[in-house]
Parts: C-alpha cells; sequence; structure tokens
C-alpha cells in the first residue's frame, strides 16, 4: 500500500515519487509535520534572512557527523512551501521537530552506509525518469524545474539517492520482517467480528407481565409465550405473530425493534440470540416487564470493509512516445482526438482500433472490467475521477500517454477470501508502523547525539 512521498520544492511534483517507484516514505514517528521533503533539495539560499539568522553553525553532532543551522533551516523552508497553508506548530517546536527528523534521517544514512547498501546510477536514473514522467515532463524539463525552485540537479539526485537509500533499509530492517499470519488474522475477526461487535436487528412478542402477578398468572403467561415461540418456531409469519399476540408498542411495526450495535439492546436479548443464525427464534427469555419471543432478523460486522467494491469497465488509447513521437506530441494529438470525440466527428473505438498502440485496440481501446488495484495508479486514479461516459484529458503514465474514457460501474461483492485480505492488508500497516516506530527508537537510543548551538 503505497503513500505519497511529498516532493516539497513544488507541489506540482508532490507524491511522484511514490507512485513511481512504489515508494514508501521514511518516518519518523513525529505526527506534527508534514511528511519530509523527499527528492527534491533545499532551495541554495533560504528565504532573506537577518545576518545572524543566515550564519552558518553546527547545531548538532550525530556520531560525530554535523548537522547545520543551514540544512534545518533547509528544511524548514520546504516544510513551508509544501504546507499550502495548512496549520504547522508554533516555531520553536517547529524547529524542535525540524531537528529531531534530521538525526534521525542521519542516524538511518549512517546505518545504511555500514550495512553496505548502495543506491547505483541506474537506480537513481530510473528513479528520476519516473518523476519526470509522472509529471508529464522529460527530465531535462524536471531539471529546469529543480532550478527554477532555486535548487540544482545535483543536490536533486543526492537526496533522491537517500530517499531510495532510506526506504532500501527500512525494507530489510522493517518490511521484510513483518508477517501476517492466517492466524493473526482468525484473532482479528475472532475479536473485531464476533457477536459483541455487531450490529443486529431483532424483532419480539412481548407477553407482559404485571407487577402484583401471582404465581398461576406468572405460569399461563409463560405458557402463552411458549406457544407464541412454537408457532414462529413453527413457520407462523413473526410480524403477523407480534401484531396478534405481542403486548408491545412495536408490535404495529411486526415486532421489529431495528439495526443497531449490541451495545444499544440489552444485554438480556443480546445474550439469548447470540448463537442464533438470521431468522432463528431464541428460547423465551424474562425480563422486568415480561415473557419476550425474540427473533434474528439480520447480523452485521460493524467492523468488515462494505461487502462489495466498486468495479469500472473503461476504455482507453494508448500513444507511446519513442524516437518518432515525443511526449508533447502525443498529448497534443490525443487533445485533438479528444477534441474531436466530443464534436461528434469521431468515435473513441474507432479511433481507439486505428491509433491505440495497447493490445486492447482491436476491442476499440475495451479493458474490461476492472477491479482496484488493477492499473498503475496514475491511471486508476484519474479513472476513478471520471463519470461514466466522460473522457479524460491526455494522461501521462509510465507506460505512455492515455486517454481515458468510463463506460459503467458496477457493484461486486466481497468475497470471504477477499475480505481476509483486507483484514490482512490493515495488520499488515499496523504492524509496519509498530515496528518502525519501535526500531526507530532502538536507532535513537544507540546513537551519540551531541546538541550544539541552537538552530536559529
Amino acid at each position: 500500500m503505497n503513500k505519497p512521498l511529498a516532493l516539497a520544492a513544488t507541489l506540482l511534483l508532490a507524491g511522484s515519487l511514490a507512485s513511481a517507484q512504489g515508494l514508501r516514505p521514511a518516518k519518523t514517528g513525529s505526527t506534527a509535520l508534514p511528511a519530509p521533503a523527499h527528492g527534491l533539495a533545499a532551495p541554495t539560499q533560504p528565504a532573506a534572512t537577518t545576518d545572524s539568522q543566515s550564519a552558518d553553525h553546527v547545531v548538532a553532532l550525530v556520531n560525530s557527523e554535523p548537522i547545520t543551522n543551514h540544512e534545518v533551516r533547509a528544511r524548514i523552508a520546504r516544510l513551508l512551501q509544501a504546507a499550502s497553508g495548512a496549520q504547522l506548530p508554533p516555531r520553536d517546536e517547529l524547529l524542535r521537530q525540524v531537528m529531531e527528523r534530521l538525526i534521525l534521517e542521519r542516524i538511518q544514512l549512517q546505518t545504511a552506509a555500514e550495512y553496505g547498501l548502495k543506491v547505483d546510477d541506474p537506480t537513481l536514473a530510473q528513479a528520476e525518469e519516473g518523476i519526470a514522467r509522472q509529471n508529464g515532463l522529460s527530465v531535462e524539463a524536471l531539471r529546469a524545474r529543480i532550478k527554477a525552485t532555486g535548487q540544482n540537479a545535483e543536490s536533486f539526485r543526492t537526496e533522491l539517492r537517500n530517499e531510495l537509500l532510506l526506504q532500501r533499509l527500512r525494507e530489510r530492517e522493517v518490511d521484510n520482517r513483518v508477517k501476517v499470519s492466517e492466524q493473526d488474522i482468525d484473532a482479528y475477526l475472532a475479536e473485531r467480528l464476533g457477536p459483541d461487535q455487531a450490529e443486529i436487528n431483532l424483532a419480539q412478542v412481548l407477553v407482559r407481565v404485571p407487577e402484583d402477578a401471582d404465581a398461576a398468572t406468572i405460569e399461563r403467561l409463560r405458557q402463552r409465550a411458549e406457544q407464541a415461540a412454537q408457532r414462529a418456531r413453527s413457520g407462523t409469519d413473526f410480524a403477523e405473530l407480534a401484531r396478534e399476540v405481542s403486548d408491545a408498542p412495536d408490535r404495529a411495526k411486526g415486532g421489529e425493534l431495528g439495526l443497531r450495535s449490541t451495545e444499544r439492546y440489552p444485554t438480556l436479548f443480546v445474550e439469548a440470540t447470540r448463537a442464533l443464525k438470521p431468522g432463528e427464534i431464541a428460547r423465551v427469555v424474562r425480563s422486568g416487564a415480561g415473557f419476550h419471543v425474540l427473533k434474528l432478523l439480520d447480523r452485521r460486522s460493524a467492523s468488515l470493509p462494505d461487502a462489495e467494491y466498486t468495479q469500472t469497465h473503461a476504455r482507453h488509447i494508448l500513444l507511446r512516445p519513442g524516437v518518432q513521437l515525443s511526449q508533447e506530441a502525443a498529448i497534443a494529438r490525443l487533445a485533438d482526438m479528444r477534441r474531436r470525440i466530443a464534436a461528434g466527428s469521431a468515435r473513441f473505438e474507432d479511433l481507439a482500433h486505428q491509433y491505440s498502440q495497447d493490445g486492447s485496440a482491436k476491442a476499440g481501446g475495451d479493458l474490461g472490467w476492472a477491479s482496484p488495484g488493477q492499473f498503475v495508479p496514475e491511471f486508476e486514479q484519474t479513472m476513478n475521477q471520471l463519470a461514466p461516459e466522460q473522457i479524460s484529458e491526455p494522461l501521462v503514465s509510465r507506460f505512455g500517454v492515455h486517454l481515458i474514457q468510463v463506460l459503467e460501474r458496477r457493484q461486486v461483492p466481497m468475497s470471504t477470501r477477499e475480505q481476509r485480505e483486507w483484514v490482512r492488508g490493515q495488520l499488515r500497516e499496523r504492524k509496519l508502523e509498530e515496528a518502525y516506530e519501535t526500531w526507530s527508537r532502538e536507532l535513537r537510543g544507540q546513537a551519540y547525539v551531541e546538541y550544539r548551538e541552537p538552530p536559529q
């Protein structure tokens, strides 16, 4: 489950590294700050400051390696640029959090070096190309955009290399060690999806017992309730039975009490229906009001995801940029096709059959019914934002440039296996967070950190 990385020097590039490379951000345990500005280096010069503020000095030593005031201020500048008006902590707290984040990142990079982890130039170039492609840019255009933000290509590549290195370290030390067993899933289901965590809908027949009833009256009324229960088990319509026999105000509704959490039902009712399946009748129980005949109408899990998910039926036209067709030309060509389709002078399926460079071209670009996660993130995100019959603007993905049209959507029942896989994903995310926090604290505790002059 990939999470976007904030490329803070320009919002245009936000999140592209994650979608292009499948990376997870290196977290620090701090929840008050936005995600670190992974991938893009800080501007060469921070915003204009006083002489005392701009003076560089060592603010901390991490295993004898310095962190400077300039590094802290550069990171803050990037966070402010990425915040887009979001509320940030007060300045003193912001300085403290940035300091701790830089310290932890430095410790992790040192640990990666000790393990001999490296990111070679081809991998770095591939990551850079991925960022450019996800933002509809060539590598040269990406570097020009970076330069326009006050950075340079080399510092950008250094930070990108560090980001990849931190990701490899986390995969080695945390991600690859986290496993979710079938027993974990069973325990989760037993804890979260058991009767006490369910929503139930009950119907009742109440045979009211007067407060001053003698033993003979109580026994007569009990037998009346037992007879009602027997009739219900024999197939008598419960709603009609309630309207005929029940003394409760809900008799007019066939005795139905409504779908609600078990916490909102009397414990007596929950216990009496705990082992029932929908449609079954409980044993007669007595409360202060009298004797109750209870039928379980429905039981729903309060914790599983919806029992259905959305499938999308879409088609596309794909152009693959190359020597004879630049990315810009592919975008322009697809934009022209989109205009022609909108004007009614061409049909999507005909253009796909004629021009699309994908295996679906023979079927008019038809991709069939697709479930969530079937396509690459950038394609799926755009597709999910389209209404049926709507056509996207040209979209750049790792495969080329697309024109997408959604034809229809439908709801598909989620199988038991799919529900278990959903639970597996939830448990893995939780375990990853816990394992990462523990690992980070252990690394921090083992490192020598000396604070020097405070950052300004």
